[in-house]
């Protein structure tokens, strides 16, 4: 099964990302056909620093091989690195109805979100159908309110083959059993776009710093409280073992515990699961032209798929043969 996906270099990743999509790609990696690629191209629809587009696509890609992304059994690669796709992008848009953009909820949430509309923005999920489509994918793996990306994808590849012929796979989606919403140190679901995030490699006292610094409410140290309300329980619930879970669980009903108490293990918890990837990541930031090589590569091998695809397209389209480049 030919899997896909792409990441954003939005930020440095938080265990947000972790659990919420970045655990389930590594394990996909057995058994399936994986192509992951960091999607440099969709970030510059909010107009970030160039710096920080260089940077942050290092630190995907650093923090993914840290946490045991495969180079030799997966495809991974840095979206602009694959020409291919702009251009798929193109005639995708030429057979994508107007309507079909302007029902996304995407494009509605950021600009209200305060994102400056532009076109980039409005037209995210042509240039989003062209990943999957290009590469074939037979799944996609999202997020539960991200389902709304694929059936968009699966219209436009339903535009192009009525119109020029059979061409495009139509992709399912693969909807990850994710945790509940991951809650960031103000309560709210951790984001980079809230600034209430606990980043995967951060300075272990910059975790603990920051784990101290969750929203709780005011219950008594002395009275029983309410795991099922508790951001920091929840945040336990990743980290801990069946049984510990049990126990604070036990300890939160009960009373007479305080949950200053509570943070102070989850930051030990933090730091304990990330360590051993820590030190990956800290020999991968002494090598950085190994990362860049690594993509370099996997960018070879997308294009080898992508030009194949992309030739299709342009023959049932009429602009004939597709040159190599």
């Amino acid at each position: 099964m030919r899997v896909l996906s792409g990441i954003q270099p939005s930020g440095r990743l938080h265990i947000g990302n972790y659990f919420g999509a970045m655990r389930q790609h590594i394990q996909m990696q057995i058994g399936n056909d994986c192509f992951f690629f960091i999607a440099d191209y969709h970030a510059l629809t909010s107009n970030p620093s160039p710096k920080d587009v260089g940077d942050f696509t290092l630190d995907v890609a650093m923090s993914y091989l840290a946490m045991g992304l495969d180079p030799e059994k997966t495809i991974f690669w840095r979206q602009s690195d694959v020409p291919e796709v702009t251009e798929l992008t193109w005639l995708l848009s030429c057979v994508t109805p107007m309507g079909l953009l302007h029902r996304c909820t995407s494009y509605k949430d950021k600009v209200a979100q305060g994102l400056t509309p532009n076109l980039g923005l409005f037209a995210y999920p042509v240039l989003q159908a062209a990943d999957i489509l290009i590469f074939k994918s037979d799944v996609v793996p999202v997020g539960a309110d991200q389902k709304q990306h694929i059936e968009v994808t699966r219209d436009i590849a339903g535009y192009f083959n009525n119109t020029y012929g059979e061409v495009f796979v139509l992709p399912k989606d693969y909807i990850i059993e994710s945790v509940a919403v991951v809650p960031g140190i103000d309560g709210r679901k951790m984001s980079k776009s809230y600034g209430n995030t606990i980043e995967m490699f951060e300075p272990e006292k910059s975790i603990k710093n920051k784990v101290m610094k969750i929203v709780t409410d005011s219950t008594p140290v002395e009275a029983p409280k309410n795991p099922g309300n508790c951001n920091v329980f929840a945040l336990l619930k990743l980290f801990a073992s069946p049984e510990e879970i049990k126990q604070w669980e036990d300890r939160y009903r009960k009373g007479g515990m305080g949950y200053g108490e509570a943070k102070k293990r989850l930051a030990e918890l933090i730091v304990e699961y990330f360590r051993p990837y820590r030190d990956r990541r800290a020999k991968l930031e002494k090598n950085p032209d190994y990362v860049r090589q690594t993509l370099a590569k996997g960018a070879q091998r997308a294009r080898a798929v992508a030009k194949k695809t992309l030739a299709e397209a342009r023959k049932v389209v009429g602009l004939g043969d597709y040159y190599d480049r």
